[in-house]
Parts: C-alpha cells; sequence; structure tokens
C-alpha cells in the first residue's frame, strides 16, 4: 500500500516534471503529445498494436491494450490525455515504464470509468495514448474513443486481436485529475 502511495507520488511529480518549462515558465514541454522532434543520434518509440472496447456502462473497467517498442531500450512514460465532450480535456497522467519494458512492452492501461463524475448516457470521450523515453522523444499517438451506454449486453465478452491475449500484463493506472482535485485514489 505504501508503496503505490509513493509511485502515485513519483509519478505526479514526472508529470509535472515533463510539463512545465525548467526556467519557471507556463508553457507546457510537450505541447501536443506525439508534437516533438526525434533528438538526433536517438530513435522514438513506436506504439506497433493497440485496441480497447468503444462502449461501455459508467463503472466498467476499460482496458487499454497496447505494445510498443524502442530500439534504444528507453522508454520511460506513457502518456495519457482524455477529453471529455462538455467537460474539456483532463490533465495528462502518467504511466511509468518498468525497467523490463523500457525496450518492449505488450500489456493495458487500466481506466476505471467509476473514476469520472457520473456522466450521462451516451456521453464520449477520447483517450490520446503516447509513450516517450528517456531523452523525451514522443511516440505516435494512439487514439480510443468511447461512449458510456448502457443496456449493450455484456461488454466484457469480446476477443482480443493479435497479438494480444488475456493474460497479458497491467502496465498501470490512468487516474483522472478533474479540475479541483483528484478523483479515483
Amino acid at each position: 500500500m505504501k508503496n503505490i502511495k509513493i509511485l502515485k507520488i513519483l509519478s505526479f511529480l514526472l508529470g509535472l516534471f515533463f510539463t512545465f518549462v525548467p526556467n519557471g515558465g507556463a508553457q507546457p514541454l510537450i505541447p501536443y503529445l506525439g508534437g516533438e522532434q526525434v533528438r538526433p543520434g536517438t530513435h522514438a518509440p513506436k506504439i506497433t498494436h493497440s485496441f480497447a472496447v468503444e462502449k461501455g456502462y459508467y463503472g466498467y473497467i476499460l482496458k487499454i491494450y497496447i505494445e510498443a517498442d524502442d530500439p534504444d531500450g528507453d522508454m520511460t512514460l506513457i502518456a495519457t490525455e482524455i477529453n471529455r465532450v462538455g467537460n474539456g480535456r483532463y490533465p495528462t497522467d502518467w504511466v511509468v515504464v518498468k525497467p523490463q519494458y523500457q525496450k518492449h512492452f505488450k500489456g493495458y492501461l487500466q481506466l476505471n470509468t467509476f473514476d469520472f463524475r457520473k456522466p450521462s448516457e451516451w456521453t464520449y470521450i477520447t483517450l490520446k495514448v503516447s509513450v516517450i523515453d528517456k531523452t523525451r522523444n514522443v511516440s505516435n499517438v494512439v487514439v480510443f474513443p468511447f461512449t458510456f451506454e448502457s443496456g449493450i449486453g455484456d461488454p466484457y465478452k469480446y476477443s482480443l486481436p493479435a497479438p494480444f491475449a488475456k493474460e497479458d500484463p497491467k502496465l498501470g493506472h490512468i487516474f483522472i485529475f478533474p479540475s479541483g482535485g483528484r478523483s479515483g485514489n
């Protein structure tokens, strides 16, 4: 439990570090996920495969499957950005890439939809995912649409496309930071 709190604090501090320019300015360091140039002599990570369901009810546990590679073996962060129609963009959340996954990973990010303030039926969100390496090279951006719908059957009954499998590891949890404070903890 204590380690989880430490990881959350570390993730938040890393997010602040990568979000603001060191000279105290308020300009984002990465203004848009995927908007950076590749540093000379290095390679950017690449998300090679991705999958997520597009509909679910409020309270559904959404798994965002991604596979990524980095020839340099220095992937450090997975950036996630959520846009919600009518609410705007939530602050970027960061998942730290474990050392054993810095060259290649295949797994899922978990988003608990009950972390949102109760959305109305047909509320639409988009989730953007990008991977960042040690030299701040940014991968391609993958966009996942999701609509809150009730009465759609069991959203947990789906077949995973190749190369994903039910036993792929959980890479991390996406936390939602609404304006006015953090929720979902």
